[in-house]
């Protein structure tokens, strides 16, 4: 790696400021000028563009993300119907198949619901609640909400095993907060909840009346009330009980917990397991004896008709959508089905669609200007490191050990996924996507007690987003965001290190978040700061959690500033050390002015256009209360007003909206 690193820092260094005078690689057309940036960088680097800007009506927000994955989307379009119907490829053969059933509105309407009607025949034959367990599994694997869920992932104190997680689980609506809060957002989706509920069971057959709907809302109230909330479950430490299956909490009788792991088809019965919210889990076998039979079967049924909706006949994919995105997001218009099916198939068939869009959009050197690019990043967090003031020599050493094991995982696997055993049928759409997803279901319980294979990916080269894995100490960057507006080869550096730089910082930092930290270089869950260290941490970032606590995008909805700790700490610090990276790339060379702008304020704008954003209301109320992300006006300014490099470079003065005082920047990083 060491030669490309030092090829591409020297094409930094000479070619690109060659290429940087020529195109600064910002979106010039997107800024407002009669914004000045001392007062609101994010407004002025992004005015112009949210002027002029609507939402897409079948979009619940647009931003850069969308508009990259939209691209994204029409490309993997082409790419499947392009597949020769005359190929002898198998895996080819069965994603255009998958796509073709997908796009087969007629067959839909003539199948109407009989794809799902052994599943619900099998919920209507339930008549003793000690066979719920069994059942929850059952319908577990055709990814039907239950309330329980089964994640198979590596141990915590050994990161060579996979072993099961037990998580709480069962709401159709976002958050507990949508069933336990009275203000008036929330007792109107309530409402419309219950009248949905009542038609799509109406719709089907199924026996409906007011009474209950009202039993299967109140049955998610009582659920919601058990569950733990977002932050709460940020905890790694506290959502980590490993048990003895024979020591759990009651579940539906003396074997509940055997016959609900032999349903999900984990071969033989693990001894033991984590159990991620333990209080839940003990206040579920009081929900499960108490509420009746037949809200069970209502309950579970709805859940069925909730999953596949999408897939039926037009009276079920219409109702779907005005309640899941017109009510719940705002939406005002569903999506055109080529859309949808490329979105299915995209994920069902994740790694050999992913295997097509490799071939076509991601050309070697992008990967090997990204591993240039990391490399960079690393040594500035090295250097970052050795010279904190907060951390003492200790911390210090163990915390270099883990930055050097951090491994990056660039743009696709070199080994991909098999899907020889997947039957996919045409006219068959409801059946195609219950096979897939169990499928995918058995890939994960397969891997109970096997040891954990380092090399694998979980996320598709199609995926437009970046990762970071505590249990792995690895980070993820898919090959369809290494491309403009995060990267661009023929761009200004500041412009690229403003973008995927700061997204490279940015999952760096998470291995030192206040999770990530939790965890070694080698992935295991250990405490290895000392205390002192650990302490002076948390008051950094306790400032953080007020600082974001005080933004609020709508009137009456603020950030959460615990639940978005983790990111708001990784936008900071991957902002910081990108700075840094891009004046380490200069090797001591002045850059120069491009477009009017200093290198410096280049990169600052280029980071604030990253996250322009426009989201519709009841979508941003969702989003405040699961997105673990700030929204992108305070991922900007919440940022650059951090960092003494923003306030130099636009010689922010007291006074000026973005202003912060010294002794009110917080730095971790």
């Amino acid at each position: 790696m060491l030669r490309p690193f030092l090829l591409f820092l020297a094409f930094l260094a000479v070619g690109g400021s060659a290429m940087a005078q020529q195109r600064s690689g910002l979106d010039l057309a997107s800024i407002d000028r009669s914004v000045r940036p001392q007062d609101d960088l994010w407004r002025y680097a992004n005015g112009r563009w949210l002027a002029a800007t609507e939402i897409p009506p079948d979009r619940a927000a647009w931003d850069t993300f969308a508009a990259l994955r939209d691209k994204t989307e029409a490309q993997l379009r082409d790419l499947i119907e392009g597949i020769d119907p005359a190929t002898t490829n198998p895996e080819r053969r069965k994603i255009a198949d998958f796509y073709k059933a997908y796009m087969d509105s007629d067959a839909a309407e003539r199948n109407g619901i009989g794809g799902l009607s052994a599943e619900l025949d099998r919920i209507h034959r339930l008549s003793d609640k000690a066979e719920l367990p069994a059942l929850f599994g059952h319908l577990a694997i055709f990814w039907v909400r239950t309330p329980v869920f089964l994640d198979v992932s590596p141990d915590e104190h050994d990161a060579t095993t996979y072993v099961p997680h037990l998580h709480q689980s069962g709401l159709g609506l976002p958050d507990r907060d949508y069933y336990l809060k009275d203000d008036v957002h929330f007792v109107s989706v309530r409402s419309a909840y219950h009248d949905h509920i009542l038609q799509l069971l109406t719709m089907a057959g199924e026996p409906a009346l007011e009474t209950t709907a009202q039993a299967v809302i109140g049955l998610e109230t009582e659920l919601a009330r058990l569950q733990w909330t977002r932050v709460q479950n940020r905890d790694p430490i506290k959502t980590y009980n490993r048990r003895a299956l024979a020591d759990l909490p009651a579940f539906g009788g003396a074997d509940g917990w055997k016959s609900w792991m032999a349903a999900l088809g984990v071969e033989g019965t693990p001894a033991e397991v984590v159990l991620v919210q333990p209080s839940y889990f003990e206040g579920l076998a009081s929900l499960m004896r108490d509420t009746p039979i037949e809200t069970w079967k209502a309950y579970l049924a709805y859940n069925l008709l909730s999953s596949y909706a999408p897939l039926l006949s037009a009276r079920f994919v219409d109702e779907n959508f005005s309640f899941e995105m017109n009510m719940l997001r705002g939406v005002p218009q569903q999506l055109p089905r080529w859309k949808r099916a490329v979105d299915s198939t995209g994920r069902l068939l994740a790694f050999a669609v992913g295997k097509l869009y490799v071939e076509r959009h991601f050309p070697p050197a992008n990967k090997a200007h990204a591993e240039a690019l990391i490399a960079n990043m690393r040594d500035v967090y090295r250097q970052r490191i050795e010279t904190l003031d907060w951390m003492s020599p200790e911390t210090r050493r163990q915390a270099l050990d883990k930055l050097a094991a951090i491994r990056p995982k660039i743009g696709y696997p070199d080994k991909w996924r098999d899907y020889g055993a997947l039957r996919i049928e045409r006219g068959d759409l409801v059946g195609n996507v219950m096979r897939a997803r169990q499928l995918d279901y058995a890939f994960w319980t397969a891997k109970v007690g096997k040891k954990v294979d380092r090399d694998e990916w979980f996320t598709a080269p199609q995926v437009v987003n970046a990762f970071y894995n505590p249990n792995q100490n690895e980070i993820i960057f898919p090959a369809a965001i290494l491309q403009p507006p995060f990267f661009d080869a023929s761009a200004d550096d500041a412009a690229n290190y403003g973008g995927i730089g700061v997204v490279i910082g940015h999952e760096i930092s998470h291995a030192f978040d206040d999770q990530g930290s939790r965890f070694d270089g080698v992935g295991n869950l250990r405490n290895w700061w000392t205390a002192e260290d650990r302490a002076r941490f948390e008051a950094k970032t306790k400032a953080l959690v007020a600082q974001y606590d005080s933004f609020s995008p709508l009137p009456g909805y603020n950030v959460n500033g615990a639940l978005t700790l983790g990111e708001n700490v990784a936008d900071n610090a991957g902002l910081a050390m990108a700075e840094r990276a891009y004046h380490h790339s200069l090797a001591g060379k002045a850059p120069p002015m491009v477009d009017g702008f200093t290198g410096e304020q280049r990169l600052f704008i280029a980071f604030a256009q990253i996250w322009k954003d426009k989201v519709r209301d009841k979508a941003r109320i969702e989003r405040l209360k699961v997105d673990p992300h700030s929204p992108g006006q305070f991922r900007a300014n919440g940022s650059v007003r951090n960092q003494p490099a923003f306030h130099d470079a636009f010689e922010v003065k007291p006074g000026d909206g973005m202003y912060l005082p010294p002794d009110k920047r917080e730095s971790v990083w």
